[in-house]
C-alpha cells in the first residue's frame, strides 16, 4: 500500500473498510487511519464528504473485478466459461479459507447500504457492476458464447457470485460458493458455439 499516494490509499482502505463493516460502519477518521494519512487530507482530496469517498471506492472495487478477469484466464490453460467461473469464485474460497469469512465485495456492502437513499452511489454501483460484467461478457464470447448470450450470462455469473458470498458469509462455510461452481459450470459451458 505504501507505494500509492495519500488518496489513492484512502480509496483503497474505504475499499476495505466498505467490505468488511459496510458503508454506515465505515467512518472517514477510520479510513483516514487505516491508511495512514493525515485525517485533514480527507476533506483536501475528497470535499464532496464521505459520498465521495464511497463512491470512488465503489469505482474502485468494479475496476479491480473487471481486471481480475485477465488474471482469471491467463491462470487457465485452456479457457472455458466454466473454467472462469471456478476461478471467479476461487478467489473467494481461498480468501474464506485463509483469513475467514469477515469481508464481503465492497460494491454489493454499498448497494445495501446506500442505493435507495443515496442517488450518486446507487449510480456509482450499477456503473461498477457494469464496469466488472463487460469484461465477463467478452471474455465469453472470446471462448464462442453467442454475443447476445454472453451479457446476460455474465450477469447470471456476477449475480451467483455475489449471492453466494452472501451465504457463505452468514452460514461461515464455502459451500454455496462451491455449490454454485458446480451447478453452473455445466450450463455455461453449453452455452459456447459448437463449430459443425
Amino acid at each position: 500500500m505504501s507505494e500509492r499516494g495519500p488518496r489513492e490509499r484512502m480509496v483503497f482502505s474505504a475499499a476495505q473498510l466498505i467490505r468488511r463493516d459496510g458503508v454506515a460502519a465505515t467512518g472517514m477518521r477510520e479510513v483516514a487511519a487505516h491508511a495512514e494519512a493525515p485525517r485533514g487530507s480527507l476533506q483536501h482530496y475528497f470535499p464532496g464528504g464521505k459520498e465521495q469517498l464511497v463512491n470512488e471506492a465503489v469505482g474502485w472495487a468494479g475496476r479491480y473485478a473487471g481486471r481480475r478477469v485477465a488474471r482469471f484466464l491467463a491462470a487457465l490453460d485452456e479457457p472455458t466459461p466454466s473454467g472462469l467461473f471456478a476461478e471467479m469464485v476461487r478467489q473467494w474460497t481461498d480468501e474464506y479459507g485463509s483469513a475467514g469469512f469477515a469481508a464481503g465485495c465492497p460494491v454489493a456492502a454499498a448497494t445495501v447500504d446506500c442505493a435507495e437513499s443515496v442517488p450518486s452511489t446507487r449510480h456509482a454501483v450499477a456503473a461498477a457492476f457494469a464496469t466488472w460484467t463487460a469484461p465477463v461478457a467478452r471474455a465469453l464470447a472470446d471462448m464462442g458464447v453467442p454475443e447476445e448470450r454472453a451479457g446476460a450470462l455474465a450477469t447470471l455469473m456476477i449475480s451467483a457470485l455475489e449471492g453466494a458470498i452472501l451465504i457463505a458469509r452468514a452460514e461461515r462455510d464455502v459451500r454455496a460458493l462451491t455449490t454454485v461452481t458446480r451447478e453452473l459450470g455445466p450450463l455455461l459451458d453449453a452455452a459456447v458455439r459448437k463449430d459443425d
